[in-house]
């Protein structure tokens, strides 16, 4: 997959903003994207499906796979594209930390 190639978008789904974290549900059907983007909170992922990601940034592109259930963090300034490169949909659960 090129980063150029024109992709679905991800639906994010609000869950929880308040004083203290922003949840929020990101869903992908398979080839759908995030569109570039930058973090301005530190956050955590945990998946709801199996993972099977395609990470887009300044280094190039990288696959990652994460299962279901697993979760890792990351810190503020993160900047990427998320894109589902597995042939299911897949879905997330991501807590930033204000």
């Amino acid at each position: 997959m090129s980063r150029f190639k024109a992709r679905p978008p991800a639906v994010p789904t609000l869950l929880l903003d308040d004083e203290v974290v922003r949840i929020t549900r990101w869903d992908f059907e398979p080839g759908a994207d995030t569109g570039h983007h930058v973090h301005g909170m530190g956050y955590v992922v945990v998946p709801m499906t199996d993972l099977k990601i395609l990470i887009e940034d300044k280094d190039g592109e990288r696959r990652i796979d994460v299962a279901r259930g697993a979760a890792y963090r990351r810190d503020a300034g993160v900047e990427h594209n998320v894109v589902n490169a597995g042939t299911e949909p897949m879905s997330f659960i991501e807590i930033e930390y204000k």
